[in-house]
């Protein structure tokens, strides 16, 4: 058998920046086992298996996994996925308007319906932002600051800055956020991977995400870098899952009733792979009540993988 795939760099404007992303068309009829074989192959943070809706509600289901478990949820293949999707249809006969502003999509992943809104400028799909599915969930990280700060490679003084303390973030996906004082310490970070099988290993959240409050980027407003040996996933380029946990985080942290929060995330440049992330929360009645994450993506490679399978 043969497969069409796609690969999207995610969260950038340009080829070999972002997160690359694999895309199969037409084979969420596959066999579970096939599809996780298929994306170890591919060896991308995540791949993505797209087909038809199987709810009224959807545009399109779809399954993503990592080169060793499968996900509910993840923030790059939502908005590769969707300008993807976009950029089909657009494309197709049967097109939406391409005079069109904005283009909703619905994605049907495991978590659930993941709607997200496509930017058409000039005909083309050029921006995606999704709401998640599934509002912030918080727990205490139940370490001190010393062991976590070990476990990434620093000095305890490098990491919570006033007013900022390591938490257990969910949005769909859940992270170990920690926040680090410095940029320099950020690029300095390496996780122990020793001190990780012990510490988070077997944990709720054992994906671990570094917050700095700061960014070299003119258009930055935050530094991260995210670390996810238990999804086979070394370090990651650009995580928009992670990024709606930081928006969840952040939020939780505004005193206000009610506001609107926005900031711009740098990621990937410690592995010379710049990506932005977009990210924005609202606040109703003192509580969390909408995360959304958006991006850019550019369409990098079509191939044919042949596979040793007959359907």
């Amino acid at each position: 058998m043969e497969l069409t795939f796609h690969t999207l760099d995610v969260f950038t404007e340009s080829t070999f920046g972002g997160n690359p992303l694999g895309l199969f068309p037409n084979t969420t009829h596959l066999p579970t086992e096939l599809m996780q074989r298929i994306a170890t192959e591919m060896n991308l943070s995540e791949t993505v298996f797209l087909g038809p809706p199987e709810t009224d509600q959807g545009t399109a289901r779809v399954r993503i996994f990592t080169p060793r478990v499968e996900v509910p949820f993840a923030g790059h293949p939502t908005v590769g996925t969707a300008l993807f999707i976009a950029h089909q249809e657009l494309a197709g006969e049967s097109a939406v308007s391409k005079t069109a502003a904005i283009l909703t999509i619905i994605l049907e992943e495991n978590i659930g319906l993941v709607p997200v809104d496509v930017t058409i400028e000039g005909g083309d799909p050029v921006f995606a932002r999704f709401k998640t599915a599934m509002l912030p969930e918080h727990r205490e990280s139940p370490h001190s600051y010393q062991d976590l700060a070990r476990m990434v490679g620093l000095d305890p003084e490098d990491i919570c800055p006033e007013g900022l303390s390591p938490e257990m973030v969910s949005c769909g996906l859940p992270y170990h956020v920690i926040p680090v004082r410095t940029i320099e310490a950020v690029r300095r970070a390496s996780l122990d991977m020793a001190l990780w099988k012990t510490m988070l290993a077997d944990s709720w959240a054992h994906h671990v995400y570094l917050v700095c409050m700061e960014a070299e980027g003119d258009k930055a407003d935050i530094r991260v870098r995210m670390f996810a040996p238990g999804s086979g996933v070394a370090e990651d380029p650009a995580t928009g899952s992670a990024a709606a946990a930081l928006g969840g985080y952040l939020s939780n942290l505004d005193t206000r009733e009610d506001s609107s929060l926005s900031w711009t995330v740098e990621q990937g440049i410690e592995m010379d792979r710049p990506s932005l992330i977009y990210v924005e929360a609202n606040r109703s009645s003192g509580a969390t009540s909408e995360v959304r994450v958006g991006g850019r993506a550019v369409l990098v490679s079509t191939g044919t993988m042949r596979i040793p399978y007959e359907e």
